[in-house]
């Protein structure tokens, strides 16, 4: 790496890096340190009374108070912090001090990563502590942590800019207090999902995530090229339709946690890679998944917080089962006071307009109706609600409802305002299905992206025989967003999805020499802040010698400093290539 692209931090802390090597200490050791103790371990089960306990610990070091011959220094591990006491005698106790007064003091810096042998006591001050008996560097870092700093009441080098944090995730775990129980809980999420459906004798399996057609969801897929076959290939949208076809296999139940990708918008509720589980359950219907899948959010719940309670933006949202049951339809109803009940397109556009929204000609009956429930009605279930009984225009996968001609035995889960789960009595009559894709490539013909694509070899499963089967697919972020109290999706993902970082132009080697630059200066140009060759065309010619000879000594490149008159013809000739 060119030194002019470090900070003053980061080149004082190669040099020592490379005088560590000079004393002979490996800034990287390939052996073992044997840790045998965690910071909050030590801190919950110290007593005073207890004989002394001897410790191997191991973190970052993240803060350094020296005093003389002593020092205090608080060491972060996996699981916390502990404040370590340092004395030059005990790491030092032959006649070199070395270890102490140079590595310790001027070598080692804020974030490395060091091990600390020695033992257990209480301060002066009441802290608990290990003194320490032997110190070792394990891992040299060579930037500079953003510690926050306070002084008279104002935080300085606060790591809270959203976009930093996200893409620099690796830093926000170490700096934010916080973030990294947010993903111990997310853990705690999918363990517990997975252990309640392993307990329920249900088997966990992985399906395809390359796939030949897009299906099991009305979604945009992600499109890629399969060199070996040399074939298009869709990135999965659902998992649905592989699962289905392990129903028809023989399996009991089945279920799969993993990514889905859906080529869409990003919001604060929607990330286009997204974790999702979705499980299928023979001789189920919708009404059986209801109940089973409350009560699984009543244990996931209590599993993260201790309670089947968690407040989310203010409002404590109740997770004990049961939940309400309410018809879409009649959601609409109340919400809106519009009946679509026998309804054709026709007249629910008519109510659209009505309802002053902008639609097109794409939608079908179904999107339409989607359209009116989401603007009208999804935001204001707060308390968990299944959302029932779906129009069959909506629903292209869902069995007909036993005993509500149009309807389909189908709900959505709402909490929060936002959809979490959204299941299914399972479609397995396959002549119907047909016809319901057939449908979905008619709206397809109108312009409409997401309607899905018809699988043959998934109604071939159909006709082999599938039986009645309930599946429901429960978004696995959102339902850690619920219950960690996170308003945005990227604070439950480690690494979002982020636009490519945003560099300065800069005029290229070539353009420089144009104007008579040597290869070797545009880079000091560049740390001065001249990036483009325009930059320079109004620079007084004394003020960028300054500059440009201010840096070559300060950082001793060694270059031979051009003369005014040199500054003044990169200036003359950057006019005219303006």
């Amino acid at each position: 790496m060119n030194v002019l692209e470090l900070s003053e931090q980061e080149i004082g802390r190669r040099q020592s890096l490379q005088e560590l090597r000079d004393m002979g200490i490996d800034p990287y050791p390939a052996a073992e340190y044997p840790t045998n103790a965690f910071s909050t371990d030590i801190k919950a089960e110290f007593t005073d009374d207890e004989p002394r306990r001897e410790v191997c610990i191991a973190g970052r070091m993240m803060s350094r108070r020296i005093m003389g011959k002593a020092a205090f220094a608080e060491l972060q591990d996996s699981k916390g912090r502990i404040q370590v006491y340092i004395t030059r005698d005990d790491i030092c106790p032959d006649e070199n001090k070395d270890l102490y007064n140079k590595v310790f003091k001027k070598l080692l810096d804020i974030g490395d990563f060091i091990g600390v042998k020695g033992f257990v006591f209480r301060t002066q001050t009441g802290e608990i502590s290990v003194h320490a008996q032997s110190l070792t560097l394990l891992s040299k870092s060579l930037k500079p942590l953003p510690i926050v700093k306070y002084k008279d009441g104002v935080a300085y080098d606060k790591f809270d800019d959203p976009e930093l944090r996200y893409r620099q995730r690796y830093v926000d775990l170490v700096v934010n207090d916080g973030v990294k129980d947010t993903f111990m809980q997310r853990a705690t999420v999918i363990r517990t999902i997975r252990r309640v459906l392993d307990d329920a004798g249900y088997t966990e399996v992985e399906t395809p995530t390359l796939q030949t057609i897009a299906g099991g969801a009305s979604a945009r897929p992600f499109i890629t090229h399969f060199n070996a076959l040399d074939t298009d290939m869709y990135m999965r949208i659902a998992t649905e339709l592989y699962l289905k076809r392990l129903i028809v296999g023989g399996f009991e139940g089945v279920y799969e946690i993993g990514k889905n990708f859906r080529n869409e918008g990003m919001d604060r509720n929607h990330n286009p890679e997204f974790t999702c589980m979705e499980l299928y359950v023979q001789y189920k219907d919708y009404n059986w998944m209801m109940s089973f899948t409350e009560k699984l959010l009543e244990t996931v719940c209590i599993a993260v917080n201790g309670k089947p309670e968690r407040e989310i933006d203010g409002n404590i949202v109740s997770f004990k089962a049961p939940y309400r049951r309410l018809p879409i339809l009649d959601a609409i109803k109340e919400k809106t006071g519009y009946d679509l009940n026998g309804m054709d397109e026709a007249q629910i556009r008519e109510v659209c307009k009505k309802l002053n929204m902008e639609i097109d000609d794409t939608m079908g009956k179904g999107k339409l109706i989607d359209e009116i429930f989401g603007e009208f009605c999804e935001g204001t279930f707060i308390q968990p609600t299944f959302i029932t009984d779906y129009p069959v225009e909506m629903s292209p996968l869902t069995k007909m409802h036993r005993s509500k001609p149009g309807l389909t035995e189908r709900f959505e889960l709402m909490v929060n305002g936002k959809e979490l789960a959204n299941a299914y009595s399972e479609l397995n009559d396959p002549i119907d299905q047909e016809e319901r894709f057939k449908e979905q490539m008619r709206l397809a013909d109108k312009g409409d992206d997401e309607a899905m694509i018809i699988d043959q070899d998934f109604l071939r499963a159909l006709q082999y025989g599938m039986p009645p089967t309930s599946g429901i697919g429960i978004g696995i972020d959102r339902l850690v967003m619920l219950m960690t109290g996170k308003t945005y999706i990227q604070e439950v993902l480690f690494f979002p999805q982020m636009r490519p970082e945003k560099k300065a132009p800069k005029s290229s080697v070539q353009e420089w020499a144009a104007i008579g630059v040597p290869e070797e200066w545009v880079p000091v140009l560049n740390k001065c802040g001249y990036y483009l060759v325009s930059d320079i065309k109004d620079v007084n010619p004394q003020k960028l010698q300054m500059d440009v000879c201010g840096v070559n000594k300060k950082y001793k490149l060694g270059y031979d400093n051009p003369k005014v008159e040199v500054f003044a013809e990169w200036i003359e000739k950057s006019m005219h290539n303006s």
